[in-house]
């Protein structure tokens, strides 16, 4: 049977990469070694990490424009610490948008390095909805926000306009949709949502931004550091590098970010219809903020759970429960996540709603 996964994370990559993948694993570039054991020093991974930091920079529209894309380890969670280390000036401050478990975690490793101020927070609704009408600070050596909040089901549709550095986690929908990426100056993702399996992180940097906080800086922990090693600064994860490249190259074969976004917004359109309709369901999110990539619900009379539980399971879904601080489900709908598969978990609503 066919499997659907809606998983938040690790999650659903393109076939064709897990198949390239494969190969490469057995062989890879017919040299007769494995990707996974190859020198990151060879010829054949150099040009794959020279590939994947173009592309990266290619497909978000900032190839020329003054930025770097590097592949660093350690996830989003390392980037928390990483950006305050490298941006935030000595008795500076940095401003905060506080939207998710994930935005607060950052927010709380921003508070090592100095003042950090919280232009605004959902969190007393359980972060259903992200806040507008905030001012930030215009001596705040950046502001900070979260694209995308895989948790609770919520994505910025709009971003401020700036005269300071504006910083993004877009961990769960970088090259999901069109935007102006230049409005941003330092942009990172772990790529296990939408890029590659985990173990890898993209950070994309414009380079006049940093050097400028008057701290030491740990070389490991040093922007500046990866982007004169070219990513090598230490071994990279060869691996998730790889399949990160294949996936890219998949983006873009397809058409890139305009043409993917099309293919998101048709999947949102048809669950969250579904949501709408179906009087046994209701979206957590608030409406006008509901994400593309992580749609968030509950049944009405929890009684059907166990019902629905096993009609999803039967259809070969796997991954719809929602995290345990939002209860209910969660369906991740990330780019290699097919329509056909969308309409499997719509159709078992539906069903739900006929024998009810």
């Amino acid at each position: 049977m066919k499997k659907h996964n809606y998983s938040a994370g690790p999650c659903i990559l393109p076939q064709e990469v897990f198949e390239k993948s494969a190969q490469a694993i057995l062989n890879f570039n017919d040299s007769g070694l494995s990707i996974l054991e190859i020198s990151h020093r060879s010829k054949d991974f150099v040009a794959v990490m020279d590939e994947a930091r173009a592309l990266a920079l290619e497909l978000l529209g900032l190839q020329g424009k003054g930025f770097h894309a590097l592949f660093l380890h350690g996830g989003a969670s390392l980037e928390f610490l990483m950006v305050p280390y490298n941006l935030m000036k000595v008795n500076g401050k940095a401003a905060y948008l506080d939207t998710g478990t994930w935005a607060n975690s950052a927010i709380k490793e921003a508070k090592h390095f100095g003042e950090t101020v919280v232009v605004a927070s959902s969190k007393a609704e359980n972060y259903n909805h992200i806040p507008t009408g905030y001012t930030v600070p215009s001596d705040a050596d950046y502001f900070h926000c979260t694209s995308n909040n895989t948790i609770f089901g919520t994505q910025m549709k709009e971003f401020p306009n700036l005269e300071i550095p504006m910083v993004c986690d877009m961990s769960s929908d970088i090259f999901s949709r069109s935007l102006d990426f230049s409005k941003f100056d330092l942009i990172y993702a772990g790529a296990q949502k939408n890029m590659g399996p985990a173990g890898t992180t993209l950070v994309v940097v414009k380079e006049e931004i940093l050097g400028k906080s008057g701290r030491t800086i740990p070389n490991m922990l040093d922007y500046v550091q990866h982007i004169e090693k070219e990513s090598m600064y230490n071994t990279p994860a060869v691996f998730p590098v790889y399949a990160s490249l294949l996936t890219l190259q998949w983006l873009k074969n397809l058409g890139g970010i305009a043409a993917i976004e099309k293919v998101n917004e048709a999947k949102a359109n048809l669950l969250y219809t579904e949501i709408d309709r179906n009087p046994l369901f209701k979206g957590t999110a608030v409406a006008e903020f509901r994400s593309n990539m992580n749609a968030t619900f509950l049944l009405n009379d929890e009684a059907l759970a166990p019902t629905f539980d096993k009609l999803w399971k039967d259809a070969g879904i796997s991954g719809l429960p929602g995290h345990r601080s939002v209860g209910g489900y969660r369906a991740s709908m990330y780019n290699a996540m097919p329509l056909e598969s969308v309409q499997v978990l719509v159709n078992v609503m539906k069903e739900l709603e006929a024998r009810s």
